[in-house]
């Protein structure tokens, strides 16, 4: 494993079917790069195929798994990974990520279980990335998840998220709504969590809605706008850090194509702010 992927820059979008005519006649320029579930798209042929083939052509695409269960106990899904690799040499993807969870054994749970936050989980998990680059010959970005309970922990998720990406050395994508999600959740400070990320780790970064089910439990369901404390996170994350290229997720409730547009424009505005205060050494965000 050697290449560095992940050659993308500014404000993106998830790529769902359902797009496929909505995007059609928009200006590229309005999306710098889109995101898929590899798992919806490889092999599939027909209408849909050709028009990823179309699409593919146009944008620049990363692919971020949601099937390789990184903390499973059963083996890696090798054969996945090789029509993958496949699958991002025919389309040209710029790279892969996955989630730090698990979501299988001897058989799919269909969700995202929390991996437990011990030393020999960060061992496990380390091991099953590295064998993911080596086959696929690049490294990948892990994705920092929103969980709602932390069984047998041993260690702070702050902790876990670290030592994994140091023990696999493997990149981060980093989601600042499952921050937000998890501070509430779990009663911890946003920003200070997000001011210990490894920014140098970040490939890129993930915004999205969610849903109030309590004052004290969100629900990380990609299905509505994003909210202001999230905006704020992201200014954080381009202060820290500076500006990474970011993707607005939107998996189900998606609006009119032009109101989804509305968000991507919001990030790049973000960007452009950020780049401007960095030149002009501010530190204050722009307004949400």
């Amino acid at each position: 494993m050697t290449a560095k992927m992940f050659e993308i820059e500014g404000a993106g979008l998830g790529f769902r079917r359902c797009m496929t005519k909505t995007l059609a006649d928009i200006d590229s320029s309005r999306i710098d790069f889109m995101e898929i579930a590899p798992e919806n798209w490889i092999g599939l042929g027909g209408r849909f195929g050709k028009a990823f083939r179309e699409y593919s052509e146009r944008f620049p695409f990363v692919s971020h798994g949601l099937s390789l269960s990184l903390g499973g106990p059963t083996p890696l899904d090798t054969d996945f990974l090789y029509q993958l690799k496949t699958f991002h040499k025919e389309h040209n993807i710029q790279g892969y990520s996955e989630h730090l969870s698990y979501c299988s054994d001897d058989g799919h749970l269909y969700d995202l279980m929390p991996i437990p936050f011990t030393a020999d989980a960060v061992k496990h998990v380390a091991a099953r990335i590295r064998q993911t680059q080596d086959i696929l010959e690049q490294r990948i970005a892990i994705e920092n998840v929103s969980y709602y309970a932390a069984p047998g922990a041993e260690m702070s998720e702050i902790d876990f998220l670290t030592s994994v990406l140091d023990e696999a050395d493997c990149d981060l994508l980093l989601d600042v709504n499952n921050i937000y999600v998890n501070s509430v959740n779990h009663g911890y400070d946003a920003a200070e969590f997000l001011a210990q990320i490894p920014g140098d780790k970040i490939s890129y970064i993930h915004v999205a809605g969610h849903y109030n089910e309590a004052d004290d439990l969100i629900v990380d369901s990609h299905g509505a706008d994003v909210v202001d404390p999230v905006w704020v996170l992201l200014q954080q994350a381009y202060s820290e850090f500076g500006v990474k290229p970011t993707l607005l997720e939107r998996d189900f409730n998606i609006p009119p194509i032009d109101k989804l547009l509305q968000e991507v424009e919001q990030i790049r505005s973000y960007q452009f702010a950020a780049n401007t205060r960095s030149i002009n050494g501010e530190v204050q965000y722009a307004s949400v």
